[in-house]
């Protein structure tokens, strides 16, 4: 068979391949402890559980609107009002099968040969897969250890040319967890003002998990942005709902119908008793969401105190999120020999920095979703193989 040439182009998400390998480890009796996927450890609270089986039992069994059901797009205009005292049209946001087609449509949209596209390095790998899929050409945002991973508004803005058509941004960040605060991103905010034909895709899935009592410097903040705006959100690591496959995005008014188009072509609409689910999220308490986020911070702490105990590792301390991606080279190995002895030897799965861009070939990634027994545990297993 003779494929198209774009294909050879589309990268992947490692995380996968990692768990791929860590179950064929356990198949043959290894015991592993896996921190490599970004998935909380915690059940869906049981209140989305019964909303979405009553709508089952109630019938919701067919197709729906492709851009969502109203009463969910509803509840998700209220809970960004209620979160960010922003009125955002309930005709603006677009329900989604998760977090990635917001990436790969937006992108989709922007991207061919001859257009630049910024995005953030490291970062989470499908932003470079589906820029180089479009042949447009991937610009990395560098993001330094030195300066806590943060977004530099300084080096974004040098970045731009007269062929950037699209900026993502994702904060808090995934690999790094690093959290960058209100003033550099009013900085940036104030500064993209003179590149008024460049569009800003704000990944904000980690929107409430932010450490220190710190509040989210969302882009919701600019209204003067929105017309060229695309924030994406959802319901997987705030709900603890990945499996559901969830998410939400909010478009630039003459986006909309092209976006509608992507969903038609791509998966007619989301499950429709999934998206009462979701209404019961935004909707419901969320004492189950602040326990969580209490348990991150204390898993935080254990995990960056014991990579930082471990000959050779250097571990900066995330701002949000629930990853911590520490610098490995003073062990003498980069990272994906250190990830590989961790899975093969420790019995620990996490993810070499390498599947997060070219500037990360020193580090690793981890995911404190996990239990503190299992983070100690690891920890355990990794000094031991280092010395």
């Amino acid at each position: 068979m003779k494929i198209a040439k774009n294909v050879s182009r589309l990268g992947t998400e490692t995380a996968f391949k990692v768990l791929s390998e860590a179950k064929k480890l356990e198949k043959k009796g290894k015991e592993i402890i896996h921190l490599s996927l970004g998935q909380p450890d915690f059940k869906t609270p049981i209140h989305i559980v019964n909303a979405t089986i009553k709508a089952l039992k109630d019938g919701h069994h067919g197709y729906v609107l492709p851009n969502g059901i109203i009463e969910c797009r509803e509840a998700v205009s209220r809970k960004i009002k209620s979160l960010y005292k922003a009125n955002i049209d309930p005709e603006r946001i677009i329900i989604m099968p998760g977090g990635k087609p917001t990436m790969y449509y937006a992108i989709a949209l922007f991207g061919e040969p001859g257009v630049e596209i910024i995005y953030p390095d490291p970062g989470f790998p499908i932003y470079k897969s589906m820029i180089n899929y479009t042949g447009a050409k991937a610009i990395p945002l560098n993001l330094t250890e030195s300066k806590d991973f943060s977004i530099n508004p300084e080096k974004i803005l040098s970045l731009i040319n007269d062929n950037t058509r699209l900026l993502i941004l994702n904060n808090p960040n995934n690999p790094t967890g690093s959290f960058t605060e209100k003033n550099k991103i009013d900085e940036l905010a104030k500064g993209l003002k003179q590149f008024p034909k460049v569009t800003i895709l704000s990944d904000e899935i980690y929107s409430r998990l932010i450490f220190d009592n710190k509040k989210m410097p969302t882009f919701f903040n600019y209204p003067e942005l929105y017309n060229r705006l695309i924030v994406l959100d959802g319901w997987s690591k705030t709900y603890c709902m990945t499996g559901w496959r969830l998410g939400w995005s909010v478009w630039p008014e003459q986006l909309i119908e092209h976006v509608i188009k992507f969903c038609v072509n791509n998966h007619s609409c989301v499950n429709a008793a999934i998206q009462y689910g979701g209404i019961a999220a935004l909707n419901g308490p969320e004492d189950e969401l602040i326990n969580v986020l209490e348990k991150f911070f204390l898993r935080r702490k254990l995990i960056v105190d014991g990579l930082n105990s471990l000959k050779g590792v250097k571990c900066t301390i995330p701002g949000g999120a629930f990853y911590a991606f520490p610098n490995v080279i003073g062990t003498g190995m980069n990272g994906e020999e250190f990830a590989s002895r961790c899975l093969h030897e420790a019995g620990v799965a996490i993810v070499p920095g390498t599947s997060f861009g070219n500037f990360s070939a020193d580090y690793v990634r981890f995911s404190f979703a996990a239990s503190r027994e299992n983070i100690s545990k690891a920890i355990e297993k990794i000094d031991k193989i280092l010395k």
